[in-house]
């Protein structure tokens, strides 16, 4: 909206022109943007108030409005705007973010204006099943395409966010998609669809490639270590991406360590390689009828290869 500006974006003919890609595109409405900005912002039941990033000047957003730039962007899927809470926000502060997520979600409904989009309802609550079962009630009265849990992934913790997951998701209609919000690593996602998700985004794979992180059938390894100046292996030996196949960990090392911008660029295309491969297996394991198995063995797999590795940490979240 702000930059390059929703008129160039519409001018070249909508996002899909604009960065030369023809697969499905999703955009949010920037309710979760105005969490992340809680120090720039002040909201209301209108909507909310904030400074630019950019310039610092005063930017007013509301459903209506994030409908209509989202319709003119022409990503296949929008979101409704929505409040997406502090994990330690009090109870009525939790309540009030349900009941305008609520209103909000009606707001955008009738704003929508483009029907070659799927516009999807975001369900807020925090960790509190009241309010995830009451949000999810009143947007199911709206019919809505689509459904996303949003609002996790923001500190509750993996346990706290798990057990959400599978409280929500089951009760999410069973004919429309089931997207979580913001998360994860693999083994929140295989749990999240163990509990009937379908769909996910986070910037995991491509943040922590930024950061010389990647993540492997082995476990996740920092490639500034110098643990990797003279292994001249793949970065993981059962990936066929352009990164693997090309680079070894001591060149994407050297990469990072003298500012040259290919490593990022190569450590963010394995990492999504890594999830890509990730759910297929999924779905080959769900249409084999072996994904509970499947399940078990790759998470406790994983949980060992945490257990016996010391540069674990990726960042969550989202952009």
């Amino acid at each position: 909206m702000l930059r390059p500006g929703t008129e160039i974006i519409e001018q070249a003919g909508g996002l899909h022109n604009f960065m030369a890609w023809t697969g499905p595109i999703l955009t949010d409405s920037g309710g979760f943007q105005v969490f992340s900005l809680s120090s720039l912002n002040s909201i209301n039941d209108d909507g909310t108030e904030f400074a630019s990033p950019y310039d610092g000047m005063k930017i007013k957003l509301d459903a209506a409005k994030a409908t209509n730039v989202q319709n003119r962007l022409g990503a296949d899927i929008i979101m409704c705007f929505d409040q997406c809470p502090a994990f330690e926000a009090k109870q009525k502060e939790q309540e009030k973010a349900v009941e305008r997520t609520i209103k909000w979600a009606k707001i955008c409904k009738d704003s929508h204006a483009n029907e070659k989009q799927l516009l999807f309802g975001i369900i807020q609550g925090q960790t509190n099943n009241d309010l995830r079962q009451n949000c999810l009630k009143e947007l199911v009265k709206l019919d809505f395409p689509g459904y996303a849990i949003g609002g996790l992934s923001v500190g509750e913790g993996t346990e706290k966010m798990i057990k959400t997951v599978n409280f929500t998701a089951p009760l999410m209609p069973e004919n429309k998609p089931r997207y979580l919000m913001g998360v994860g690593t693999a083994a929140d996602i295989i749990q999240a669809v163990g509990a009937g998700v379908d769909m996910f985004d986070c910037v995991m794979p491509t943040r922590n490639g930024r950061n010389a992180l990647a993540f492997t059938q082995n476990g996740p390894i920092r490639l500034r270590n110098a643990a990797y100046i003279d292994d001249f292996t793949p970065v993981d030996s059962a990936c066929d991406c352009v990164c693997c196949k090309t680079f070894s960990k001591s060149t994407i090392r050297h990469f990072f360590n003298t500012g040259e911008m290919l490593g990022p660029i190569m450590l963010a295309l394995h990492n999504i390689v890594f999830y890509h491969n990730l759910m297929d297996k999924i779905r080959q394991n769900i249409e084999n009828g072996t994904f509970n198995t499947w399940a078990e063995q790759a998470i406790n797999s994983l949980a060992y290869s945490r257990s016996n590795k010391t540069d674990t940490q990726t960042d969550n979240g989202k952009d």
